[in-house]
């Protein structure tokens, strides 16, 4: 995500949500075990995490639902995400 895209979600969840929240994140990324393991690293060791394979079994989503206490929390999943190479952010 860039800066911008970054500083557009920050508003909206100022705007929208009250916190502390339980927020999900969803991510798409190639079905390799090395990507799979840096996108779960991004969340909290309490997080619920659910894996999807896509039907070829090329991809894999993987959408997290955990308690965060600010939008600093969110943005900064996101931006660690970013440096994923190939990730897909939903």
């Amino acid at each position: 995500m860039t800066d911008k895209e970054l500083e557009g979600l920050r508003t909206k969840l100022l705007e929208t949500t009250s916190f502390p929240t339980v927020y999900m994140f969803k991510f798409i990324v190639q079905a390799e075990n090395r990507n799979i393991a840096l996108v779960e690293s991004l969340f909290a060791e309490e997080a619920e995490i659910l894996t999807k394979q896509s039907d070829k079994g090329k991809y894999i989503s993987i959408t997290s639902k955990q308690v965060v206490m600010n939008v600093d929390e969110i943005i900064a999943v996101y931006k660690k995400a970013a440096d994923i190479k190939g990730i897909v952010f939903l």
